[in-house]
């Protein structure tokens, strides 16, 4: 079992920043794929960005503007989400897969306001 406690939401303006962390309750030095994904009122969860050992990926609508990371020695996988826009509101999740099971974290608010 794996929990994962997201944090670093909150309301900001248009053109902002924050940052999103994600701690995992185990050592995530051998976890392959974390993540984080979204979901606004309304629509289906959508993958935001993902970090591999090695490589990370993007929806095509952040990219250049937020960047995931992590930090194997505290456990915990970052996103540092700048030039905030409206469109970014939603619930954001931190997703970890583990030997090929899912665990979700349980959602921090970004409210980006115009």
């Amino acid at each position: 079992q794996v929990h994962l406690v997201e944090s670093g939401g909150g309301l900001v303006q248009a053109g902002g920043s924050l940052r999103l962390s994600c701690a995992a309750s185990v050592n995530i030095f051998s976890l392959n794929t974390m993540g984080w994904y979204r979901q606004a009122p309304g629509e289906q969860r959508e993958l935001v960005a993902i970090i591999t050992s090695g490589t990370t990926g993007y929806a095509d609508s952040v990219r250049g503007r937020f960047t995931i990371s992590r930090d194997n020695a505290k456990n915990t996988v970052d996103l540092q989400m700048n030039s905030l826009k409206a469109e970014d509101t939603a619930v954001y999740y931190c997703l970890v897969d583990r030997g090929g099971v899912h665990y979700w974290g349980q959602g921090t608010q970004v409210t980006v306001s115009s």
